[in-house]
């Protein structure tokens, strides 16, 4: 009789999937139907295996996704933690609403963390966020301002880290679990990354009870082109529009100059932030020659 486990893919390097299940790591190979029917297993997924012995199996079926990424190759996140600094790079806004947009239409719950607020005040950037609905961190690596509570945040979730060069990404890692630093590199050294090397993503789990996606190479601009959003579909993914969308005189509305658009008068009387009406319509310009058929 066959042993049928339902685990999660940890990481899939050269054909083979790594999947943990009932606290064991199976080493597991694709049966030829997820080839014929082209679905390809991703980190993050669900899937049931079939064991052959203590360490290896074969990969019979993937569940049902909750939302997919395909750079990095991911699936069923939980949070998009959006590390952007306060200083040195400075704060841009326009690459958080982009990430903040993608996270929405992937039903993933962004999350951000200002990094480095010892070195400069955080309070404007956390009004901005705040006031449009989203939980933001402002945390220092230097002196721990924040750290617990954004462990205590990321606990029992899935989560993968964003941000441009600079904002501090790694160093806020090691911070929320110092244990990252030495198994990340450890697992870089037998995945053998390189220059010339596939680099891959990986799923550790955090001494404090949260599951981390590791993305080698992975930033802002890479996420970026990881899903298409039309503009139809802009406003929402900005969610501090919901509550005005539907009082627009005109179905239909870009929200950018139209009479009688709820939008504008929101943003006119302090109900929208001004950075974010601003950002949506700098996203709408980018976007909206783009046709599904592109």
């Amino acid at each position: 009789m066959t042993l049928l486990l339902e685990g999660v893919i940890l990481k899939c390097v050269g054909g083979f999937y790594y999947v943990e299940a009932a606290d064991i790591v199976y080493e597991c190979r694709a049966r030829g139907i997820f080839r014929k029917s082209g679905i390809t297993p991703v980190v993050g997924d669900v899937a049931r295996i079939s064991i052959l012995d203590d360490s290896t199996g074969w990969l019979e079926e993937i569940g049902e996704r909750r939302n997919i990424l395909v750079r990095p190759p991911v699936a069923n996140l939980d949070i998009l933690v959006i590390v952007v600094s306060i200083t040195e790079p400075e704060p841009n806004t326009l690459v958080i609403d982009k990430m903040i947009a993608i996270a929405e239409k992937n039903r993933i719950e962004p999350v951000i963390v200002i990094t480095k607020s010892d070195l400069q005040d955080t309070k404007r950037l956390e009004q901005i966020y705040e006031y449009s609905g989203f939980e933001v961190f402002s945390v220092s690596e230097k002196t721990g301002e924040g750290i617990e509570f954004l462990r205590k945040r990321l606990t029992g979730h899935l989560s993968v880290f964003c941000g441009n060069s600079g904002v501090g990404k790694s160093s806020l890692i090691n911070a929320l679990d110092s244990s990252q630093t030495s198994q990340t590199g450890e697992i870089s050294k037998k995945l053998g990354r390189g220059r010339h090397t596939t680099r891959t993503a990986e799923i550790f789990k955090l001494s404090f009870g949260g599951r981390i996606v590791d993305t080698p190479g992975f930033s802002s601009l890479d996420f970026e082109h990881t899903v298409r959003i039309y503009k139809e579909e802009l406003a929402s993914c900005f969610r501090d529009f919901d509550d005005y969308v539907e009082k627009c005189r005109f179905t239909g509305c870009s929200h950018i100059k139209e009479k009688d658009c709820a939008v504008l008068e929101a943003v006119k009387n302090g109900g929208i932030m001004k950075e974010r009406h601003d950002n949506y319509k700098a996203i709408y310009e980018e976007i909206k020659n783009l046709k599904e058929w592109n």
